[in-house]
């Protein structure tokens, strides 16, 4: 299958992956939720487009460069950045940004929220700031209801930023608790006289309970474009939802149990999500890929590998996120229907 294309490489299924969009966006409808995907899983301006025309109220990034990437092309008018952003360099580009369309960041503490008032001197309009609260799953966030709401509070009253709402990742599997949470800090907020206009939660492994934390007004999901091997074991997606895969060829079978192939960290990455082994052989589920360097795979089986050198296979990847950021271009396809190279525009932009 797909003889044109050389190996390693990363396969699009665009049949799949626009499944997996409506989908969720039928889920989202259905409950009253918007929805925000992030794209950091797909890096592709024409995926985001996608997204906004099925119903998308906008796109979620993580860096600057990233939604610089997103916009380039047009049709792209409302960003989220998810990230504390410091440093005049990245605050200046950022005001550029915000000359050509609608964005919104976060912040966690005092000190980026005055460096995005400084930057945001004298702008035609006021930059738009939610507050990141940690809501169980111990990355960035204010650490409780109260911080929130002294942050909240400390941003309002700052000249050149508005406060919006409230953003957290919540912890898998929490999502009362991440309600309560959240019900606490905007009650908080509200006393004080401030608007919470914006509730933003997200996460792919919840996706289909994303309902049961009520009091979110968008959902920010980025894996469920793909979907890869962890949320296939966590029951999220099955093997026919995933949209992505590697592509890699057998280059060597040095014994009876054990076959290598030509991809490897620099491919299919060195993310284990608590899974044992790098990725999922689609229709061997008898395989194992326990082994990464740089360039090789190792696989191996209990018994016969029944593997032959340059026999290829496709790999499911355990986080296709960061396999998206591996190559400068992936090879786009419909079923068995090959549609040529797309170049991943966003690749790198990690500043």
């Amino acid at each position: 299958m797909f003889a044109q294309i050389d190996t390693p490489s990363v396969i699009v299924d665009l049949d799949i992956a626009e499944a997996n969009i409506a989908k969720f966006q039928d889920y989202c409808d259905s409950h009253g939720l918007k929805v925000r995907p992030h794209i950091k899983t797909h890096k592709l301006p024409d995926l985001a487009k996608l997204q906004i025309s099925k119903g998308a109220i906008g796109i979620t990034c993580q860096k600057v460069s990233e939604a610089e990437a997103m916009i380039s092309e047009g049709g792209i008018e409302d960003v989220l950045i998810t990230y504390n952003i410091l440093g005049s360099k990245k605050t200046a580009r950022l005001r550029a940004l915000a000359e050509t369309v609608k964005l919104s960041v976060v912040a966690d503490n005092e000190t980026v929220a005055l460096g995005l008032n400084e930057a945001f001197k004298d702008a035609p309009s006021r930059l738009s700031v939610l507050v990141e609260c940690n809501t169980g799953a111990d990355r960035c966030g204010v650490a409780t209801p109260e911080e929130a709401s002294k942050l909240a509070a400390i941003i309002n009253a700052l000249p050149n930023l508005t406060f919006k709402g409230l953003m957290t990742y919540p912890p898998i599997g929490r999502a009362k608790s991440v309600n309560a949470w959240l019900e606490q800090a905007n009650s908080l907020i509200k006393s004080r006289g401030i608007d919470v206009e914006v509730i933003s939660s997200g996460g792919s492994p919840d996706m289909w309970v994303a309902h049961e934390t009520p009091l979110a007004t968008e959902y920010r999901i980025g894996t469920y474009v793909y979907n890869d091997r962890s949320l296939v074991m966590r029951g999220t997606c099955t093997w026919d939802d995933c949209a992505l895969s590697v592509l890699a060829t057998v280059v060597s079978v040095p014994a009876e149990n054990r076959a290598v192939i030509d991809a490897g960290s620099k491919v299919l990455t060195s993310d284990l999500l608590g899974l044992n082994g790098h990725g999922h052989v689609l229709g061997r589920d008898d395989l194992t890929i326990d082994q990464l360097s740089e360039e090789h795979g190792r696989i191996v089986a209990s018994g016969p590998i029944n593997l032959t050198v340059g026999e290829r296979v496709r790999i499911i990847p355990n986080h296709a996120c960061v396999v998206s950021n591996m190559l400068d271009h992936v090879e786009m396809v419909r079923g068995t229907r090959y549609l040529g190279p797309k170049p991943v525009a966003a690749r790198g932009c990690v500043w």
